[in-house]
């Protein structure tokens, strides 16, 4: 008999005691067993929280999402910070189950501010959806770059004014000039403009198109030096303009404005559909 065949036969003839003994260990290995999966369910559920208070989880991808803000904010991605945002994470939510026992949340007050927070939230993703459907393209960036360089010419005015409220005032501005009067001198006395008059009337460097179109073609007309021997009326008033210099004048490339284009245009866009939902809503 080869002992293999041995052990089969023995087996079969074990006695009660020696059965209950080979059953009992069969059990404990299955138990061992159990008790291994469940330290690795238990593993794989710690794996994917951030932490566990008071039998529930905070989501490690809530942790995540706060790590990628501030990477984006130039924070560097460091064990330490990981661990603040946990401490900061299990804090909120002990108090956040504290609150919940107390049952402000039910409070007149606080269901407000609830409902004004989720309105927020809500309209802010329905924007950002709207502008992934309808993006801005290059071709519109382009477009638009290529206006705002045909708006700004190829000149700059270094240029400052004076503002008043009538003619007659202008005028008389114009009259004291004449006679030799210091036009940043009369713009810090005479000038209602808050931007400028206290700096003499300076508006700093500007293409024309900068400027309304009254006040725009009154002063490309000037000469370096010269002022307006006219009052020139816009919405805002009655100006006397001066041009202190005049320099060419060179866009910025399309890629270092890109950006900013393409926001206006984004604003545009959430300017537009506001005014058309607004036409479609009955309002009441």
């Amino acid at each position: 008999m080869s002992h293999f065949e041995y052990g089969a036969h023995d087996m079969r003839g074990l006695s009660t005691p020696q059965k209950l003994d080979s059953r009992q260990g069969s059990l404990r290995a299955l138990r061992r067993l159990l008790l291994a999966g469940s330290f690795c369910i238990s593993g794989l559920a710690a794996a994917q929280n951030a932490a566990i208070v008071n039998n529930k989880p905070i989501p490690k991808s809530k942790l995540d999402d706060i790590v990628t803000q501030l990477v984006a904010q130039g924070r560097p991605d460091t064990p330490e910070l990981r661990t603040a945002i946990r401490d900061s994470l299990i804090m909120q939510e002990i108090f956040l189950q504290e609150a919940e026992k107390t049952g402000v949340s039910q409070q007149a007050e606080v269901k407000r501010m609830l409902e004004n927070q989720r309105a927020e939230i809500l309209i802010t993703a329905y924007l950002r959806d709207h502008l992934k459907k309808h993006p801005v393209s290059d071709a519109d960036v382009k477009t638009e770059y290529d206006k705002l360089k045909s708006q700004q010419g190829d000149r700059e005015f270094k240029a400052r004014h004076i503002l008043v409220e009538k003619e007659e005032q202008a005028k008389l501005i114009i009259e004291q000039l004449k006679k030799g009067g210091n036009f940043s001198e009369i713009a810090k006395k005479e000038s209602k403009d808050p931007g400028s008059g206290a700096n003499g009337g300076d508006l700093d460097w500007n293409p024309a198109g900068t400027f309304v179109k009254p006040f725009s073609d009154a002063m490309v007309k000037l000469a370096k030096g010269k002022y307006t021997e006219a009052p020139v009326q816009t919405q805002f008033g009655w100006h006397v303009i001066q041009v202190d210099d005049v320099r060419d004048a060179s866009p910025p490339p399309l890629d270092q404005v890109k950006s900013q284009i393409t926001q206006e245009l984004e604003r545009r866009k959430v300017q537009k559909l506001q005014t058309d939902l607004r036409a479609k809503a009955k309002i009441q």
